[in-house]
Formats: structure tokens, C-alpha cells, sequence
């Protein structure tokens, strides 16, 4: 005879197992994985961890309406998607993914290594600081006129000074995003103009905001409305922030814009508002409603209150 505790205990057990499987198998899939350079998980049990579960909540109100083409709206702590539109979608993305250059930038380290610039850097369209070959910058300066500004010149000076070719560094843009578990994408360059078989999704593009999200770095730069940038030959500028949306709703701080013909008006935002953060990307909207599309969708995800224990 089994004594009467370990019977017990075993159904107990077996009931466990039965409800984590249930609630596993009605949660959707898990969060993307992340690499570790950019993750700043919660401990297990801390206040932090804790609020999660108000932050992965999903509004009861329904969506709004947007005019976007593709649209996704996920939790930037547990990855949890609130709302879904054509998100598989293949798509151009323009220079939303500069989010991916950005990244690795980050993983080839040492980013107040300086960059020489090269003729060859200048040869894109059509936004452009106009830095000029045999000039040095810090590849943190790089990265916050890459952000902030969306400079291809900039795009394509990183590109080269990281991987050596815009073609290897395409390739090491695909690797990551692989890694980050991106199933639908392909870059072939750092800025974003339309290529052939050049493509991303609007959940892949959140997995990328999320990814750089978790980098505290880069959060400040995506916040920044403007910054003042100087060449080596003491001329400074100052650059404005192409996020509209940063001026329209306090809580939005970042992420990255991106528009071509192709691709038509884009963006990945984030917010964070009462204890949440979430990134919406909109892709193939147009000007009349990019920022709207946007600032919409994160104030239905944002702006409600935190559920009472």
C-alpha cells in the first residue's frame, strides 16, 4: 500500500503538470529569444517580475482603427502580443531596420572606437549628415545620428567599419536576426533602401524593437527629441528626431522611423506609461496617419489602469 501523503502528493503533482500545460498551450507562443548582451530580465520573485503580470495584460477595449497596412502591438517585458494586423505579412521596412544595425553595432563592442570615414560611405540616397572621407567619429556618436537622424551615409560608415563590406555586413544583419528568432526577414543593407528580396515583417520588426529596447543606451537615444552634432571641423548642427510621435505623447520614447515608395511610411515606437512598456510597429501607412497609427495604438495599450490584486 502506497502510505496515504505520497498518494497525495502525487495528485497533486499530476494536477500541476495538467494546468501548466493548459496554460501554456493558451498563451500563444513564447517570448522571442533575446541575446543576453541586451537582457535585463527580472529576477525570479522580484517586484519587478511581479508587476509583469499587470504588464502582460491585454487591454479589454477593443483596437483602434488604423490605416496601416501591417501592425503589431507586444509587451516589451514578457513579449506577449496584444494586437495583430497582416503581422506576417512579408513587407519592405525601410529604415526600421536600422534597428538591426544598430544591434550589430552593439555585439562588435567597444563603441567609442573610432570610425574613419570612406568615400564610398556617401554613395546612398537621399538622407544624408554629409560627413566626408578621412573623417573620425566614435561609434557612439554614429550610432545616435543613426537613430536619431536615420543617416544612411552614417548606415553605411558603421556597415564597413564593422564588417569590412556592406555585403558582410547584410550577412551578419541576417545572422542576427536568426538569433534574435526572426523567421521572416532578409536584409540586404544597413539603411534600409529597397532592394530585391529585401524584406521583414511587422513581428519581426518587434522582436528587433525589443530587442534594442532592452538596451539602456539605445533607449536614450531613441528618447532624445534632438541633439547637436559636430563634424570634425567644429560646424555643428542640430538634428531633430524624424518620431514625430515623441512630441505628441510624453510616455513614447523611441523607437525608429523609416519610409521609402517600397515600404511607404513606418515605424517601431515604444512606450512606457504606470508601469508598462510595450513597442507598436506600423508598416505601409502613409503620412496622414503614421503618426496617429502610432500614438492610437499606444494609447490603447498604455493608457488604463493597473488591474487590483
Amino acid at each position: 500500500m502506497i502510505p496515504r501523503m505520497i498518494r497525495l502528493f502525487c495528485v497533486r503533482l499530476v494536477a500541476f503538470a495538467f494546468t501548466a500545460a493548459l496554460i501554456t498551450s493558451c498563451g500563444g507562443n513564447p517570448p522571442p529569444p533575446l541575446n543576453a548582451r541586451y537582457s535585463d530580465r527580472p529576477q525570479v520573485n522580484s517586484p519587478v517580475q511581479r508587476q509583469a503580470v499587470h504588464i502582460a495584460a491585454i487591454p479589454r477595449t477593443p483596437p483602434p482603427a488604423i490605416a496601416a497596412e501591417s501592425a503589431i502591438v507586444i509587451d516589451a517585458v514578457s513579449g506577449r502580443v496584444f494586437y495583430a494586423k497582416n503581422a506576417d505579412q512579408p513587407r519592405a521596412v525601410a529604415s526600421t531596420q536600422k534597428i538591426l544595425t544598430a544591434l550589430c553595432v552593439l555585439d562588435a563592442g567597444n563603441i567609442d572606437q573610432l570610425v574613419t570615414v570612406a568615400a564610398s560611405d556617401g554613395n546612398c540616397e537621399p538622407t544624408k549628415i554629409g560627413i566626408r572621407a578621412g573623417e573620425t567619429y566614435t561609434r557612439r556618436e554614429l550610432l545616435k545620428v543613426l537613430m536619431i537622424k536615420s543617416a544612411n551615409d552614417v548606415a553605411r560608415s558603421l556597415a564597413r567599419d564593422v564588417a569590412g563590406s556592406q555585403e558582410s555586413f547584410a550577412t551578419m544583419m541576417n545572422q542576427k536576426s536568426v538569433s534574435l528568432g526572426m523567421r521572416n526577414s532578409n536584409f540586404r543593407n544597413p539603411h534600409g533602401l529597397t532592394e530585391p528580396n529585401q524584406y521583414s515583417t511587422a513581428r519581426d520588426m518587434a522582436i528587433a524593437g525589443r530587442a534594442i529596447y532592452r538596451s539602456p543606451l539605445m533607449r536614450s537615444f531613441t528618447a532624445m527629441k534632438s541633439f547637436k552634432f559636430v563634424f570634425n571641423s567644429g560646424r555643428s548642427i542640430t538634428l531633430q528626431n524624424t518620431n514625430k510621435v515623441l512630441k505628441m505623447l510624453p510616455y513614447c520614447d523611441g523607437l525608429k522611423t523609416g519610409t521609402t515608395n517600397a515600404s511607404g511610411r513606418c515605424l517601431v515606437a515604444s512606450g512606457s506609461l504606470n508601469g508598462r512598456s510595450v513597442i507598436v510597429v506600423v508598416l505601409k501607412s502613409n503620412t496622414a496617419n503614421v503618426w496617429t497609427d502610432s500614438a492610437k495604438l499606444l494609447g490603447w495599450a498604455l493608457e488604463r489602469p493597473i488591474p487590483s490584486n
